[in-house]
């Protein structure tokens, strides 16, 4: 019933206006974390390749859950400073360490005077644009000569005290793999087409190529350099939404929010992709991305659920040490764990997100550019499979019908872990033969 008064109190306030691989990266980068002294040092070499640098995750069910914080968070860690290591001329960290977009400021909500001011103090604007369909307006500002993300975000809000300013931070894909597969070798000729119909499910990701397990018309859109390009990622989440949409014609909302850019999967790509399908009438969006709060993104999703749209987001892969991920932590967005084939919690699935759902993380395929189908393994690949079922519920943007939609889709979970509603399945199991196996 915990729940259910949540989706209520959710649907309340937007009546008030206002990667595909089964295993995880350990880059060889970063600062090293103590590991475990016993079980940890006993098995690091079957456990992480020499060669590919890659851990194999059917050992983790091996770990205590104090080795298992540890590991998890030191692969987080390890990833996000290879990533800025290797893009540092298009990224940086921002004032909370997270990687965002080189030398970018997002401004929400300025005054006039503000805008005046921060341009007197040397700030200069970039961009000034309107996300279509979201009626929501931002002011992209370049931070100034010398000057590090981090201080001029600070010094910006203190000149826009009013203001909601946010890097432009980078999303990554919650499954192993993130960015495009060889994406400089795939062509548009690879992508899957079609037009997609009112009420066709949503898609925020990479870009979907053409596979025999994808039936249904794929609608594709880019929202960054390059784009859109064919991704491993984008294309296993297509052929599992289509396995699980057999009966529903109307296809899918594909947006590439990454393309070739090496700064792709941004927060303002993100929001672009929101709008275009608010205004393509959305009725439910997957997002298996994962990164840090951002206003301009948090202020996008609340517009978009102010328009009827239900937002099913993965709660990420990094562990029960890992800070909140969203967009999954948003109030009224959903929030998908993965199970494997025993219906057990991914030992890897995020716990400081609230947990809404769960549905099959491991031991299934899906689709891979080569034409291929290969294993999957990832809350990336739950998430979907949530938003599929959560559409024959909720066919049409409705807010008036949100409450009845989630009640809909509880009813047909099966219960895991503690009675009831709990942290670790959220309302327990949906779609548990869904996927392709």
């Amino acid at each position: 019933m915990k729940t259910i008064a949540k989706w209520i109190a959710a649907t309340l306030l937007l009546l008030t206006p206002a990667a595909a691989l089964p295993q995880l990266a350990l880059p060889g980068v970063g600062p090293a974390l103590p590991l475990p002294d016993r079980s940890l040092s006993n098995i690091t070499d079957p456990l992480v390749n020499p060669v590919s640098g890659m851990v194999d995750t059917s050992v983790l069910d091996r770990l205590s859950k104090s080795e298992l914080r540890t590991l998890l968070n030191r692969l987080r860690i390890d990833r996000l400073n290879q990533f800025l290591r290797q893009n540092r001329d298009y990224v940086e960290r921002d004032r909370n360490g997270d990687p965002a977009v080189r030398g970018v400021l997002i401004v929400t909500g300025i005054s006039a005077a503000s805008l005046e001011r921060a341009q007197k103090e040397g700030f200069e604007i970039l961009e000034r644009n309107e996300i279509e369909g979201l009626d929501l307006s931002y002011v992209k500002f370049a931070t100034r000569l010398g000057k590090q993300l981090k201080s001029e975000q600070k010094q910006l809000q203190k000149l826009a005290r009013e203001a909601e300013v946010s890097a432009d931070n980078i999303y990554f894909t919650s499954g192993a793999a993130a960015m495009p597969v060889n994406a400089s070798a795939l062509s548009s000729s690879m992508l899957a087409g079609g037009a997609a119909r009112s009420g066709a499910m949503g898609l925020i990701d990479g870009g979907v190529a053409r596979h025999s397990a994808i039936s249904m018309p794929v609608e594709q859109r880019g929202f960054a350099k390059g784009a859109p390009i064919a991704s491993s990622h984008g294309t296993a989440i297509a052929s599992l939404v289509s396995s699980s949409l057999k009966a529903n014609a109307r296809g899918l909302l594909a947006a590439d929010i990454y393309g070739n850019d090496p700064a792709g999967g941004n927060a303002t790509a993100i929001a672009r992709a929101l709008g275009w399908m608010a205004q393509r009438n959305v009725p439910v969006v997957a997002v298996s991305l994962v990164g840090p709060d951002n206003a301009l993104l948090g202020r996008a999703v609340r517009a978009a659920q102010q328009k009827g749209m239900l937002v099913v987001a993965a709660v990420g892969n990094d562990g029960p040490a890992a800070p909140p991920r969203y967009p999954a932590a948003y109030k009224g967005v959903i929030g998908v764990t993965g199970v494997d084939h025993r219906e057990r919690a991914l030992p890897e699935a995020g716990i400081a997100t609230p947990v809404d759902f769960a549905a099959p993380g491991a031991g299934i395929k899906g689709a891979s550019p080569d034409g291929s189908l290969v294993p999957l393994r990832g809350t990336s690949f739950a998430a979907p499979l949530v938003a599929a079922r959560l559409l024959s519920h909720y066919p049409a943007p409705n807010i008036s019908k949100i409450e009845a939609a989630v009640t809909g889709l509880i009813g047909e979970a099966k219960d895991l872990g503690k009675k009831g509603a709990d942290k670790i399945y959220g309302n327990g199991l949906v779609c548990g033969n869904c996927g392709l196996r």
